[in-house]
């Protein structure tokens, strides 16, 4: 702590009193407690005496001091080789400006004690202070060129490093690999791969900068031909390797090189469960630490639980998190922890699992460490749990806010149904990239605001940002929804204009569009052009055979799915049982709904349970479906009485189980409208008028209304929306004729079939 704060005090220079004299007391503070601490190990404390002199400026002191130092040396070492040694140390600890009066002070120097001043100045980054040491020095060797080499390359001042490399008068190997790395590190992998091939002499080192440079930029291919060129390769050679193989995404080569290593060390083992974390591969990250624990004296390090809580994060597995947060205080590696990236990812491992108590006191124990990554984990564990408020609390009181927390509230906010508050903070944001557009306008088409939806695209199309896949994938849906075809392909040709080939999500919105808008021959031609599907594909096509009435051609395509490797899900079996309901097929549905319950890998929902009611309602099976309801494994809700009243209606009136469904509908939800409507219609089908009156008037008193049904249309790109009704149509009196007339001649035609019958 005193060194920090020494090393702190240098960079005050316009308060030189006060400079002076926090210096002194914190001088004594550290000479004080270090002194203690070398005097009790056995250590002469000459040096630390002589820093503190060197501190404090006092140069007669620190004068006699040298003096006396050679005479207490037990090795007969030389006063230069003495002095030479303390102005290293005093500089490898932070001290340089400690350094450089002793330098001065030093009455004999040779080239070892400039390079060392030399090199004291490059690791500080002081390169200006350097370049005048350098130019000063009355002899340079090799060491003393490559040291500034090394010094100019670090601050980018690459130029002026290639004329200082052309310019040496002897260069060795180190010489040759500084001014590889510093060509690397300032983007020129190019000019680094020239000199490779023309140095003199390599040395392993030589081989990994090139390796790693290669590695860096994303080019295993090079890597990967300069390694199968070496000899021998060494752990860390391998280890690049696996390391750049993992990062560009191909953990299975990664893996594969790392199997075939001759020696592993913790490093190697933290690189693989590293790749297999940051590629998704969780389990088999866990899997691979402990392998690596029975290994004698392999102990992990700090990142190697880095890569684990990660992992743990990602499988939501809470108590093997806490088990390994449990193994990071026992190792005293929160203690260790100097970047914040430990903490960091605690933060977010509890972050999702919604453990926010603990992620609270993480973040507030370590407030130092609150970088913004940890904050937006904090944001969206809140939003998670419904803690919007507090969300929000953190949001404004944050030092730093980058794009990802303002979409994180922004999408808190829709989610919560706050389309108002989420506009406010969008048009707050300073800067506004495709990902938050493609928020605001995915947030209005949630909540059902289609039409501000399509304007917030065309003002993110004016103002030039250009549209993600996922913006057109969200907007296409959207014209489902609302079965406008128009729309949808208006969509599918200003992406066709920008994009050559469309992805998978595009393909599955657009199927999913097309057999919502009634244009099932499109989909199926999609469909079957596509050059790879995936679970959502077959569920899109399924789905639309299901609305459509095509319950052969859904249960077809349900077969042949299974029969390519496609295992159906949750919402598969939904598809499915929803076409065995419209078409009234029992006994398909139940053996459906069955195999879903026998096969183990999807467990019916609340959702399957309600369309098996829909299933048997729709086929006059209303006694069946209430002893189904009944059964329930669950205590049912809402939808499911929702869905035993609405099935009461059709065919056969069943009163009583209608009333028990709406009892039970209006014991949970008592300002339900539909389930107070069409109680009332059942009421009334069934001549208990008496009952229905008093249900209208408990409407009523409750203050509830049922919205009115609503039905559109396009034509000649304008929308003509129908209210259950409404005459406000300006053609309201012929369409309501047309609709009389279209009655008559069904009932005429009704009549004429029981006459022949």
């Amino acid at each position: 702590m005193s060194s920090c704060r020494l090393y702190y005090f240098n960079f005050i220079p316009s308060f030189s009193t006060f400079n002076h004299h926090h210096r002194y007391c914190s001088s004594r503070l550290l000479f004080s407690a270090v002194h203690n601490k070398r005097k009790s190990n056995g250590h002469d404390s000459s040096d630390l005496l002589l820093l503190q002199s060197l501190s404090q400026r006092r140069l007669q002191e620190a004068r006699d001091l040298l003096d006396e130092i050679p005479q207490r040396d037990t090795r007969g070492s030389s006063n230069v080789v003495i002095w030479t040694s303390l102005l290293s140390k005093y500089a490898r600890d932070g001290y340089v400006d400690e350094a450089r009066t002793l330098f001065e002070l030093m009455p004999v120097r040779n080239v070892v004690t400039h390079n060392a001043m030399l090199s004291a100045y490059v690791q500080s980054g002081r390169i200006n202070e350097a370049c005048q040491v350098f130019d000063k020095m009355p002899e340079r060797n090799v060491v003393s060129w490559t040291s500034m080499l090394s010094g100019l390359t670090s601050v980018g001042r690459i130029g002026d490093a290639k004329n200082l490399f052309n310019y040496m008068p002897e260069k060795n190997v180190v010489s040759w690999n500084a001014m590889m790395v510093g060509l690397i590190r300032n983007g020129d992998l190019a000019e680094a791969r020239r000199l490779f091939d023309i140095m003199p002499v390599r040395n392993l080192i030589s081989w990994n900068i090139v390796i790693s440079g290669y590695v860096e930029n994303n080019n295993m291919g090079e890597a990967r031909v300069l390694f199968d060129a070496m000899l021998d390769p060494n752990i860390v050679t391998w280890t690049s390797l696996i390391a750049g193989y993992c990062r560009a995404g191909d953990v299975e080569e990664g893996y594969q090189m790392f199997r075939r290593m001759p020696d592993r060390n913790i490093v190697s083992w933290t690189a693989m469960i590293g790749g297999f974390t940051w590629n998704g591969f969780y389990d088999e990250a866990l899997s691979l630490f402990l392998e690596m624990k029975g290994i004698n004296n392999m102990r992990p390090n700090g990142e190697t639980f880095i890569s684990l809580v990660y992992a743990c994060s990602g499988l939501c597995y809470p108590g093997l998190g806490k088990q390994i947060h449990a193994q990071l205080i026992i190792h005293a590696f929160e203690n260790d922890d100097y970047d914040g990236r430990l903490s960091k990812s605690l933060i977010h491992m509890y972050c999702e699992f919604a453990i926010m108590g603990h992620a609270h006191n993480i973040f507030s124990k370590y407030p130092y460490k609150q970088v913004v990554q940890s904050c937006n984990s904090m944001i969206k564990g809140y939003i998670r749990i419904g803690l919007l408020e507090k969300a929000r609390k953190l949001f404004n009181a944050a030092p730093n806010r980058d794009k990802i927390s303002w979409t994180s509230m922004i999408t808190g906010y829709f989610h919560a149904g706050n389309v108002c508050e989420a506009s406010c903070l969008f048009d707050r944001m300073m800067e506004r990239d495709s990902i938050a557009w493609t928020v605001m306008i995915a947030g209005n088409v949630q909540n059902e605001l289609f039409a501000e939806a399509i304007y917030y695209f065309m003002l993110m199309r004016i103002e030039g940002v250009e549209p993600l896949e996922a913006t057109y994938s969200t907007l296409i849906g959207a014209a489902g929804a609302i079965a406008n075809i128009h729309l949808g392909k208006q969509l599918l040709c200003l992406l066709l204009k920008t994009k050559s080939k469309l992805d998978l999500n595009l393909e599955n919105s657009l199927i999913s569009m097309y057999s919502k808008c009634g244009e099932l021959d499109e989909a199926c031609r999609l469909f079957s052009d596509m050059q790879c599907r995936d679970i959502v594909s077959w569920n899109s096509m399924i789905m639309g055979f299901s609305h459509h009435g095509l319950v052969k051609e859904a249960l077809e395509l349900f077969d042949v799915m299974q029969e390519t490797g496609i295992h159906p899900n949750s919402i598969t079996f939904l598809g499915v049982l929803s076409a065995c309901s419209h078409a009234g097929w029992v006994d398909q549905g139940w053996e459906l709904f069955n195999s879903m319950s026998q096969d183990g890998s999807v467990v019916p929902g609340p959702e399957h349970y309600v369309c098996m009611v829909d299933l048997l309602g729709r086929a006059g099976k209303v006694v069946e479906a209430a002893e189904f309801v009944m059964k329930l494994p669950f205590e049912p809700g809402p939808s499911m009485w929702g869905a035993l009243l609405g099935v009461c209606g059709l065919g056969e009136m069943n009163a009583d189980i209608a009333k028990l469904a709406a009892q039970r509908v209006l014991e949970l939800d008592p300002t339900n409208a539909p389930a107070h409507v069409l109680l009332c219609n059942i009421y009334a089908a069934a001549g208990q008028h008496g009952q229905g009156g008093m249900l209208r008037k408990a409407m009523r008193l409750k203050g509830v209304r049922k919205i009115p049904g609503c039905s559109w249309i396009f034509l000649k790109g304008k929308s003509n929306v129908f209210l259950s009704g409404d005459r406000s149509h300006p053609e309201a009196n012929v369409i309501v004729s047309l609709l009389q007339e279209i009655v008559g001649v069904t009932k005429w035609c009704l009549n004429d079939i029981n006459v022949l019958e």
